[in-house]
């Protein structure tokens, strides 16, 4: 048991479970939990798909009572600062600026503060360019939808091909552009990417592979994408799906290894630092789960899951070492986890298929990726990943199941 007071950095899922974890852990001390966004804790993943496609009104308060989180009795009692921003922190003297002149001192700390969308620094009107990550970015898109004659989305991943997919669902017209040479080819591999690709452009998006932005067009507002293959494609609306950067700014002058994410070990303790750990896709830790050689190298993962399944562990670290008792004595080995909805197409991923090298159709038709297809990804032997697409729920378990145990390597 531990009374200290812990504050968590970071409001969203990762905070929210930071906090009911430090609870379950046995923390008996106050948790103060600071979030820069308006919001309580909320579901991110239907900002590119059930948000977007909400009939009613744009009202963000409605939205989000749509998509925010249960408050569990255990932390009835935990403050939440939201609308606040940590500026700073001073780790040895464990204290923190706020954006408002206020300060936080502490005993024990959560990083949580997560990603935001990455934009693209390229010339040309502000106005009309958009991004998804926020509830508050959602719903600018949602009011902008209205007056849209033709969108171009920047990007080829998952929150691109989203957003691409609802926008199509919605009846505008919608062009990707992306610089690999198919869609979601990092994360899934050419081969599959290729088959989602050809899915989605037989429903009517438009693919432009293998450029990208060079500029936007427009005087006052975007009204065109210039590529740097010279070509120009109308766009009256803009969404810029081009990854995301960490947000650890506040943790500078540390001390710390900030050079993608926040580095911890493996019970999600940051590097460098006393009774602070870090949770969701802003730590940096190994996972044994891809065995020694893959499992070594300190990774973050940008999945639903991960703020769930570290912040349980780093939860109990921390009481652990608030305690002065010995913490988790068993390798931290999570299974990633994702799914997407892309049109009539369900896809459901454990483990991490960007680390393959080697994949294998177990089941089904790329070519018919409607009728179900199960694919899984390998590296020198060994199973990193899983890819089920328009699979029965009722089967996903034996998929998840396959990594319940550390993978060897052969």
């Amino acid at each position: 048991m531990s009374t200290g007071h812990v504050v968590v950095v970071g409001g969203s899922l990762g905070g929210l479970r930071a906090a009911e974890q430090l609870r379950a852990a046995g923390h008996d001390g106050p948790v103060t939990v600071v979030g820069e966004e308006p919001w309580l804790p909320y579901n991110r993943p239907p900002l590119s798909k059930e948000v977007l496609a909400d009939p009613g009104d744009h009202d963000p308060a409605r939205l989000h009572a749509g998509i925010a989180f249960r408050r569990r009795a255990s932390v009835e009692d935990v403050e939440f600062r939201v609308g606040r921003r940590v500026v700073s922190a001073d780790l040895a003297r464990r204290a923190l600026a706020l954006d408002d002149g206020t300060a936080l001192t502490y005993d024990g700390l959560v990083v949580a503060t997560g990603l935001r969308a990455r934009r693209l620094a390229v010339p040309g009107p502000t106005e009309g360019r958009h991004v998804v990550r926020t509830l508050d970015d959602a719903c600018a898109l949602r009011a902008a939808i209205a007056d849209a004659s033709q969108v171009v989305v920047v990007g080829a991943g998952f929150v691109g091909c989203e957003t691409a997919a609802s926008l199509h669902t919605l009846g505008l017209p919608v062009t990707v552009v992306h610089p690999e040479a198919v869609a979601f080819e990092p994360a899934l591999g050419r081969e599959v990417g290729a088959a989602i690709q050809r899915h989605l452009e037989a429903a009517g998006i438009t693919f432009v592979s293998g450029v990208g932005v060079a500029a936007y067009a427009g005087v006052g507002a975007v009204a065109g994408v210039l590529l740097d293959d010279g070509r120009t494609l109308e766009a009256s609306l803009v969404v810029e799906a081009v990854g995301s950067a960490c947000n650890t700014e506040w943790l500078e002058g540390n001390g710390l290894d900030l050079s993608d994410g926040v580095l911890t070990d493996n019970d999600l303790r940051v590097v460098g630092a006393q009774r602070v750990v870090a949770v969701g896709d802003v730590s940096r830790f190994p996972n044994p789960l891809f065995g020694p050689d893959l499992g070594a190298r300190p990774r973050r993962v940008e999945h639903w899951s991960m703020p769930t399944d570290t912040a349980k562990r780093a939860a109990a670290t921390l009481v652990a070492d608030l305690a002065g008792t010995p913490g988790p004595d068993t390798p931290f080995a999570p299974t990633p986890s994702f799914w997407s909805d892309l049109l009539d197409l369900r896809l459901q991923a454990y483990g991490s298929p960007a680390l393959g090298s080697e994949l294998r159709l177990e089941e089904g038709d790329l070519a018919r990726l409607g009728d179900g297809a199960v694919v899984t990804y390998h590296h020198d032997g060994a199973l990193v990943g899983v890819l089920a697409v328009n699979i029965p729920p009722a089967r996903l378990r034996a998929l998840r199941d396959r990594f319940a145990a550390p993978v060897a390597v052969h």
